[in-house]
């Protein structure tokens, strides 16, 4: 137990702080990062707790903005949602994973209104990583790239908003909502949502670069699993893939993505093609499934059963892909190996970026003086060998 009024000073790393990775001294006290300076100076304190890093690269914790379940539980599906919840949060911090968005796929509407009031926002510790908000992928999505979704359950936009607030009931707990741009409506209930500070993502579509450039100047700012669920890159209409070099999107904005890089949905020269294209907007994102964390054969994503073959996750007895089964450490390892980027974007691509996109790189996915105290300690291969919230030590990797 680290008390608040405790000064802890981690020494013998590599900090990963303005874009590079730099040999300092890291300072944390109530759960923040804090600026050594002012201490010395202005409190004349010392040190009340010293950790030795061991030469361990510390970066800040991973956020995981698309996640449906995993260790044998689903977000849309289990009954037991707290249960889910909760089990899901505290096997992540062996991952990296400090902050993640619970994510529900294409459901009845009964169970949207007994799952969405019981996934509020709350802190990391060492009960689990820190939820961020519900990402509601679907049910506003198109049939043609419903993916692992239930056709039969897929909706349009009848009554505008009032068919959303109908069919989601309260939203206070969403954070994120994935709908295809081409339906009827989308450019109004975007600019709603963005209003209402959701994050409006475009996905599970059949919409041209047209179409979704005008959700993006309605308010849209991320894809969905790019590549996945959506028109193939063409010459002449790139689709929602164009969105990465358009010249249509308001000047100011950065059209976020989230790419699986699990080694199966995404091919490396497609992240290749991503990364150099559009840097900046980068996400690395798990997609991860009921059974990341386990054994080959059946298991369940939302209403669909699913089965595991050969390390992949497909819609049972098809050959449909529905999720990944990586966790973000293998996805972060994997993307910096097939890319050939630094370790600092590989890094930042599942912590700065998807802070940025819900608007919270003030206190997350930073180690700047004033963030959350939320990291990990690395080695130089990218395992993970202690998760921290708050300044606390959640995770320790056993030795071997």
């Amino acid at each position: 137990m680290v008390y608040c009024w405790e000064l802890q000073q981690f020494v013998n790393c590599r900090i990963l702080r303005n874009h590079t990775i730099i040999k300092e001294d890291l300072w944390v006290r109530s759960g923040k990062v804090i600026d050594p300076e002012k201490v010395f100076f202005d409190e004349k304190q010392k040190s009340s707790m010293k950790i030795d890093c061991k030469n361990a690269i510390i970066a800040p914790g991973f956020i995981d903005l698309q996640i449906n379940g995993g260790f044998g539980v689903d977000f849309s599906y289990d009954s037991q949602t707290e249960y889910a919840i909760n089990r899901v949060a505290k096997h992540l911090l062996p991952h990296g994973v400090t902050s993640f968005c619970p994510t529900l796929v294409t459901s009845p509407k009964e169970t949207y209104q007994r799952v969405i009031p019981k996934i509020p926002k709350r802190r990391g510790g060492k009960e689990g990583a820190g939820i961020l908000g519900i990402h509601l992928e679907g049910p506003f999505i198109n049939p043609a790239k419903k993916g692992a979704h239930p056709e039969n359950l897929i909706k349009d936009f009848d009554c505008g908003m009032e068919t959303v607030k109908d069919i989601y009931g309260d939203l206070k707990n969403a954070a994120i909502i994935t709908l295809a741009p081409e339906k009827t409506q989308s450019e109004k209930i975007i600019q709603e949502l963005t209003e209402l500070g959701i994050t409006v993502a475009v996905g599970h579509s059949i919409a041209s670069l047209s179409i979704g450039e005008k959700a993006v100047q309605s308010g849209a700012s991320l894809i969905t699993h790019l590549f996945n669920a959506m028109l193939p890159f063409h010459h002449r209409d790139p689709g929602l893939v164009g969105l990465l070099a358009s010249n249509k999107l308001p000047q100011e904005k950065t059209m976020y993505y989230g790419i699986i890089s699990d080694g199966v949905h995404t091919h490396p020269a497609a992240l290749r093609i991503a990364y150099r294209t559009n840097p900046e907007g980068l996400i690395l994102v798990t997609d991860a499934i009921s059974a990341m964390g386990l054994e080959h054969g059946k298991h369940q994503i939302g209403q669909l059963a699913i089965e595991i073959r050969d390390k992949r996750a497909y819609i049972a007895d098809t050959d449909t892909l529905c999720g990944s089964i990586a966790a973000m450490d293998e996805c972060v390892r994997i993307f910096r190996k097939e890319t050939g980027c630094s370790t600092v974007y590989a890094l930042e691509a599942a912590s700065l970026h998807p802070a940025k996109c819900l608007g919270l790189e003030k206190e997350k996915g930073t180690l700047r003086c004033g963030a959350d105290a939320d990291f990990l300690m690395l080695d130089d291969d990218l395992n993970v060998l202690s998760t921290w919230i708050s300044g606390e030590c959640v995770y320790k990797k056993p030795l071997q």
